[in-house]
């Protein structure tokens, strides 16, 4: 899963406006009122659509956990679909022919597909089935819902930390990953090689934010920064600590150069090829998912590299261990044919552990229920228990569900892209700035006035 965020996102909610209108789901599976029907002993022959983003071998594990659903319910069949994005998932939910159960890599877009209607709500079937939200952590629970309304569940995660080269670190005289912020930068520091001309051959720490997984929501866990307030309201502007953790990284930024970090970048492979910078030992300490751990094992082998959590702010030590969470959500699209088989499938899919550990040891992901995460089946691996404790930490965060999609996310990656090369001479009054565009869009997604 790798995959933070999706540019199509911020369009989104507007486009799911007018997805609410029209009628699906089995004609029994529900009441009169909305309420499901009593849970049937036995699901009636069906063939059913699941939607997933996966391709190639990923796609080809998570056909293996839906054959275990097909086993323990005979006569249903499940037509499984990959490399679907989100703006098919829309375009199902505005008209046409819509999947059964849809699953998104974008969980900023859960408050879209939740306000709109897009998406059914899932309380009424987990209060008849006895499934409490609670069996998933803080952070999937959060994302996975908006305005009282739970339209989606978590399937898989992606917890952010620490990746690091032992062979760079050991030569360099450094023992163990670096814990607080100013241990970080020292770090980068003498990580960093640079050839006779001045250009970075080596990169101890590539803080451009942009470049791979580098973005404010998976490091702003690193200073504690909260993104809204109590009434909803944008927090970038308030909150001191976007503006340390932008100074911050402005200033390691500008020790390398930022032109030189930039000719350094085009100089090296994508981020999901087998030229990925850390895996060739371009880059020595590296912000990335759980997932990395998978593709190091299948395409750089023979390389010594440890994770742990980022580094923290040293004024706020509580906050190491913790990190930023994101993940795929699942939900029944309102036009499904087939709401009871869906809701048995998603069912599977995001509470049975036995399948979240398959998936998980398959596709390299976190699961997202706490039993899962300590299952004895979970594939026994070092670097890969980094994630899950991340994942479980009680300061880990997630960005907040709004029904704009990730629209304020990329508000705010537009301006830190301005700030990083420089072209921004304010930052507090930037980042108010941002507030106030943010909220504008916020009001503008609830119809609401702005503040």
């Amino acid at each position: 899963m790798r995959r933070i965020a999706m540019t199509l996102a911020a369009g989104i909610a507007v486009l799911l406006v007018a997805a609410c209108g029209g009628t699906g789901g089995d004609g029994d599976a529900t009441t009169g009122s909305g309420t499901p029907a009593a849970r049937p002993a036995k699901l009636p022959p069906a063939t059913i659509t699941l939607w997933v983003g996966f391709t190639q071998r990923e796609l080809g594990v998570v056909k293996g956990v839906v054959k275990q659903f097909e086993r323990r319910n005979p006569g249903v069949h499940v037509n499984v679909v990959g490399g679907i994005n989100d703006d098919k998932i829309v375009a199902a939910s505005r008209g046409g022919t819509a999947p059964d159960v849809a699953q998104s890599f974008s969980a900023d877009n859960a408050g879209a597909f939740c306000k709109s209607g897009a998406w059914i709500d899932l309380r009424p079937y987990m209060r008849r089935d006895g499934i409490d939200d609670r069996i998933f952590p803080p952070a999937p629970r959060s994302y996975t819902q908006y305005g009282g309304v739970r339209c989606a569940l978590p399937m898989l995660a992606d917890a952010y930390g620490l990746y690091y080269n032992e062979k760079l670190l050991r030569q360099a005289g450094l023992d163990g990953p670096p814990k607080t912020t100013d241990q970080l930068v020292e770090y980068a520091k003498r990580l960093t090689q640079r050839n006779p001309d001045g250009s970075l051959r080596v990169v101890g720490m590539d803080p451009v934010f942009g470049w791979y997984e580098n973005t404010p929501a998976s490091m702003g866990p690193m200073f504690g920064g909260r993104w809204v307030d109590e009434q909803g309201h944008s927090t970038l502007g308030s909150d001191p600590a976007w503006a340390r953790l932008l100074r911050w990284q402005k200033s390691l930024v500008d020790w390398y150069g930022y032109d030189k970090l930039v000719r350094f970048q085009s100089g090296v492979g994508d981020e999901f090829s087998s030229s990925n910078a850390f895996e060739k030992g371009k880059v020595a300490l590296h912000v990335d998912g759980e997932w990395r751990t998978a593709f190091l094992a299948d395409e750089a082998p023979n390389l010594r590299y440890g994770t742990a959590p980022l580094p923290v702010d040293p004024a706020h030590p509580e906050l190491y261990g913790s990190g930023y969470v994101s993940g795929s959500i699942v939900g029944i699209p309102k036009r499904a044919e087939h709401t009871e088989h869906a809701w048995a499938l998603l069912k599977f899919l995001t509470t049975d552990d036995e399948a979240l550990v398959a998936l998980s040891n398959g596709l390299r992901n976190v699961p997202t229920t706490a039993s899962s995460t300590k299952a004895p089946g979970l594939k026994p691996d070092e670097k890969f228990a980094t994630f899950i404790k991340i994942f479980n930490h009680p300061k880990t965060t997630t960005t907040p569900t709004t029904p704009a999609g990730s629209a304020p996310q990329e508000l705010f990656n537009g301006f830190v892209t301005k700030w990083q090369a420089g072209r921004v001479s304010d930052l507090e009054a930037g980042l108010k700035d941002v507030d106030k565009q943010i909220d504008a869009q916020l009001a503008n997604a609830t119809g609401s006035q702005v503040p």
